[in-house]
């Protein structure tokens, strides 16, 4: 059973393994709590520290759900309430679009997770973002507003639960509220955007252009919670 509210809009943390500090958890998950925010997101492209141990403590200083984003098979764990199963398909590399898919899919079948299958696209955002590097795949050109519709499209034919438009960690720009108004009125499921949203009042505008899940990262840990 999914704890993603999805009759409403989902503000949403993002968790980086490597960039968080364990003694400020509770104060930052007392503080997200207030601002609104509904899901936390844990993941990222490069990690050394252990996602579960993180996980576990994320759950001591909050009841908000906690979903895995993963960046490789290494990112997987019990402890979480569900998963974010992407498929890259913005890019052309098999190992993100399927291969790493099938190496970790006997593992989720034990697992109790709330498995969500989710359309990854990559939108250029202005710099080479970590995720772009590691996969080794080109984000979609983000005034190539009709390759973004028909990859939506080709999302939702597939089967895919949700749309991920992303514009990448540290992105420069993020990505256009003019192509989550287009993909948001062209398709009938849920649209997370994530990538260089800073400020709340930020996050709104998203929503209002048809967001579903808007996803902030390290603004959060940064104190960055006021407009």
């Amino acid at each position: 059973m999914s704890l993603l509210p999805l009759n409403e809009k989902i503000l949403s943390w993002l968790i980086d393994p490597d960039k968080v500090i364990l003694s400020e958890l509770k104060k930052l998950c007392a503080k997200a709590e207030q601002q609104g925010f509904k899901l936390i997101l844990v993941g990222g492209s490069i990690i050394s520290n252990k996602i579960e141990e993180l996980i576990i403590e994320i759950k001591k200083h909050t009841s908000l759900p906690v979903y895995i984003f993963p960046g490789s098979i290494y990112q997987i764990s019990n402890k979480a309430d569900g998963i974010l199963f992407t498929s890259l398909i913005s890019g052309r590399n098999p190992e993100y679009l399927i291969g790493q898919q099938v190496q970790i899919a006997p593992l989720l079948k034990k697992y109790h997770l709330d498995v969500v299958s989710v359309a990854y696209i990559l939108i250029e955002s202005g710099i080479t973002t970590s995720v772009e590097y590691i996969s080794n795949t080109k984000p979609i050109p983000a005034s190539k507003v009709d390759i973004i519709q028909a990859t939506c499209y080709a999302a939702e034919f597939l089967g895919f639960k949700m749309i991920y438009l992303e514009a990448g960690s540290g992105a420069l720009n993020p990505v256009p509220l003019s192509v989550v108004k287009t993909i948001s009125s062209s398709v009938n499921i849920p649209i997370i955007v994530g990538g260089g949203i800073k400020k709340l009042n930020v996050a709104d505008s998203y929503f209002q252009a048809g967001a579903d899940i808007v996803v902030m990262g390290t603004s959060i840990e940064e104190g960055l919670f006021n407009d």
